[in-house]
Parts: structure tokens; sequence; C-alpha cells
């Protein structure tokens, strides 16, 4: 018994020591139940706030701009924006650059005085049923400071894209990029790895291929993977679940090929900071799981903290929800999303210029 002893404690030294040397494994034992713990307990929440909304005043009086700043008093909206009409709104909408419209119609006034005929009109995002669900709080607002009768709404509620609150056509267009994230940034993420344990790195180097080549060459075929992944999803999404595509497919497709590339260089990023094909799936799943909560995919974004927000925004997969969510349930062409497109290509080409310069220096 002694004698087995030994050698398991001896085995446990031998382990320890290797922690040691391995880093990158040795800070993950903290690191990964720090981020869970910081992600769950800040980033997380479902009582949703401070929704982006826009605001139509057509009648311009001072009830009218009491009930806006009742709205807002509320905590549940933010006014970013104005307009003049309910046409602006739902541009508005469309575009992503709000979730929530407030129409305040010319005769808001005579409204006030009858009684079964609401005040006004909530025009809002529905595709996200917890978003739609925090915006019925504002239904029975008082308007002017006189609630409304037990018959009389201050506001109608409109709900777009997603009226019958169905779950997948949230989930399904976001589960495009979850998926691409996840696979795409696996398969380069071993690339390089792998020619250095297989010893085709140091032939790879011998060649008069360039280390921009190598690079444009190890992502290509996965480019093709993509969009086949992207088709598998979108057809099954529309099969099974009904999941409409009210955009065009050039726009889809266009979206998911600028997503995937940006997805790609990032893997190549991880390739060239892992020491082995381990060492990458753990940078993988390292980078996926804030990526995952942080992006709007689960959890409505404008729930969020600020600085949850703002960290959230140099996430790719983050930018590509808001696209695929525009063009598949809004309808929204990708030049209305071009704001989204700009983040995309600056992390292509940061993450992209980054791997080549870890590239050259590790051969050097």
């Amino acid at each position: 018994m002694s004698g087995s002893l030994s050698r398991i404690l001896s085995i446990a030294r031998k382990e320890v020591r290797q922690l040691q040397r391995d880093r990158l494994t040795f800070g993950m034992v903290l690191g990964i139940p720090l981020m869970q713990l910081l992600l769950f307990g800040y980033a997380i929440n479902q009582d949703v706030r401070h929704l982006r909304a826009a605001v139509a005043d057509q009648a311009g009086t001072s009830c009218s701009r009491q009930l806006v700043a009742d709205a807002q008093a509320s905590q549940v909206i933010d006014v970013v924006a104005t307009a003049h009409t309910a046409e602006e709104l739902e541009s508005l909408l469309r575009r992503g650059r709000v979730v929530v419209g407030l129409l305040i119609p010319h005769d808001f006034e005579r409204r006030l005085a009858q009684e079964g005929r609401p005040r006004a009109q909530l025009l809002v995002d529905g595709s996200d049923p917890v978003v739609l669900q925090s915006v019925r709080g504002l239904l029975d607002l008082p308007a002017c400071g006189r609630a409304a009768a037990p018959s009389t709404a201050t506001f109608a509620l409109r709900a777009y894209y997603n009226p019958e609150r169905r779950s997948p056509v949230q989930i399904v267009p976001g589960l495009i990029g979850v998926i691409l994230t996840m696979t795409m940034t696996l398969f380069t993420a071993v690339a390089i790895v792998r020619e250095r344990e297989r010893g085709n790195l140091e032939l790879l180097i011998t060649t008069p291929v360039r280390t921009p080549e190598l690079m444009a060459g190890k992502i290509l075929p996965y480019m093709g993977i993509g969009m086949i992944q992207v088709t598998v999803i979108l057809a099954v999404g529309s099969l099974l679940f009904g999941v409409p595509i009210r955009g065009t497919l050039a726009d889809t497709y266009a979206a998911g090929l600028a997503f995937v590339t940006a997805t790609l260089t990032l893997g190549l990023l991880i390739s060239t900071l892992a020491q082995t094909q381990f060492q990458a799936f753990q940078l993988t799943f390292f980078s996926f799981l804030p990526q995952i909560l942080l992006s709007g995919f689960m959890f409505p974004f404008d729930g969020m903290p600020r600085a949850a927000q703002w960290l959230a925004e140099t996430f790719p997969l983050t930018h590509f929800v808001r696209i695929i969510r525009g063009v598949m349930l809004r309808g929204a062409a990708l030049g209305e999303l071009h704001g989204e497109l700009v983040p995309l290509a600056a992390f292509f080409a940061v993450t992209l210029a980054a791997s080549i310069l870890r590239f050259r220096k590790r051969l050097d």
C-alpha cells in the first residue's frame, strides 16, 4: 500500500508541475469560473429596461410631452430618436435603430376625453418576446396625470415581425451566427497548430508561399463550408419551424459570408497563440462563451449593463445577430444595416493583421 501511495503522489506531483508549465490551462482554472460568474451575475438580466425608443409626437401639446416624459421616467424606454410619422417609426424599427416607437396622434387631446379608444400607439419590435413583455407595462400608463378607464388603455400595442411570439422565429436567425462562430473558429484555430504538430510547417516555410497567401489559403475552403452550413440552417429553420426570410436571399448570404470571413480570422489568431490542438480548443471555448451570452442571441442586448454592452460591441457575433435578424425578420436591406458591417470589416482587418504578425514573429 505504501508503494502504491508513493507512486500515486509522484504522478500527482508530475501533473501539478505540468499544469504550472502550461500557463494557459492554469489560467483557465481561475479564468473560466470568474468569467462565468461575472457574465451571469451582471450581464444577464431578464428585467429589461432602457429600451431604445423613438417618438412621433404629432399632437405637440403639454399633455403629449408629459406622456413621453412619464414613459421615460418608468425606465422601460430611453428616447434616442424622433420621427414625424408612423412610416418613419417603422423605418427606424426595420433598420434596428430602435425597438420601440411611440406614436401620439394629432387628436390626442380629444382622445383623452373619450372612453373605449386608446390615446396613442406603441410600435414594438416583437421578434423578442422578452422585449414585448417588458413594454406591456406601459399600456396603462396614466395620460396627462389621469388614469385610463378600465375599458380604455393609454396605448394600443402593435407588435411587428413576430406577432405570434414564437420562440423559433427569434432563435433560429441568431443560431446561424452561434453555429458559425463555434465551427469556423474551431476549424481554423487548429489549422496552423495541426501543421506544426505534423511537421508540415517547416515544409511550408521553405516554399515560396508568403504569409498572407498561407492565411488566405487556410480560410478559403472554410468559407465554402460556412455557406453550406448557412444553407442547411435556413432550410431546416424554414421547413420545420416556419421561420420567415422577409429579406432577400442575396442579402442573407452576403451577411453570412461577411461574418464567416471575420470569424475565420479569429480562429487563425487563436492558432498562432496556441502551442497544441488542446490549447486551441481551450481558447476557442474561452472566446465563444462571452460572445454567445453578450451578443443579444440569448438575452436582450438593451437589458445589459453599459460596460457589458461596450464589451459586446467588440464581438463579431453581436453585429451579425443584428444583421441577420434585420434581414430575415424585419425585411431590411443589407445597405440599411451598413453600420453593422463596418465593425465586421474592422474586426477582420485587425485579427488578420495580428495573425500575420504573430505568425512571422514565431517563425523568425
